[in-house]
């Protein structure tokens, strides 16, 4: 398999790991959440916790060096308008991303706490859980932006 195809592949399955893992890591959490059980949420944010380091956070690092090489190759200016905005989004995903990843260790810690100690979930778990419920939106719809300008390489003027 030549180079490009390698980036190509390389880009999408990256694309596809972000995408795919943070609707199935929103998928369980938001789940486990809704049985109000303190020791399922604490297991699945543990699994959460684990999968968004090894999977999301690889990709996220991935994509814009299989990006830049892809355009790179491919002979597309970085400057071009999709690539300026989807790099922006890029960007705008990452600053609801990294709370999120702080958040869900919190909630998990929280959750864990409560389960040793035999109590119920506090306070601070909910508020968390909304904020980390209302991140998740812009990043996904951010993210499904990215990936349409990546398909459709509009011509957007910057």
């Amino acid at each position: 398999m030549e180079w490009l195809h390698l980036l190509r592949l390389a880009h999408i399955l990256g694309a596809v790991v972000v995408l795919g893992t943070g609707a199935g890591i929103a998928f369980f959490m938001v789940m486990a959440h809704r049985t109000a059980d303190a020791r399922i949420i604490a297991h699945t944010a543990g699994t959460v916790v684990i999968a968004d380091w090894i999977f999301t956070a690889t990709a996220v690092v991935a994509q814009p060096i299989t990006g830049v090489l892809l355009a790179r190759e491919i002979g597309w200016n970085l400057t071009e308008g999709w690539i300026v905005t989807s790099l922006g989004l890029y960007v705008f995903t990452g600053v609801f991303w990294l709370p999120v990843v702080w958040i869900q260790r919190r909630m998990r810690d929280l959750a864990r706490a409560a389960h040793q100690n035999g109590g119920a979930l506090t306070a601070d778990y909910f508020r968390l859980f909304r904020i980390w419920f209302a991140c998740g939106f812009p990043a996904f719809f951010a993210v499904l932006a990215i990936i349409w300008l990546m398909v459709v390489k509009p011509d957007i003027g910057v």
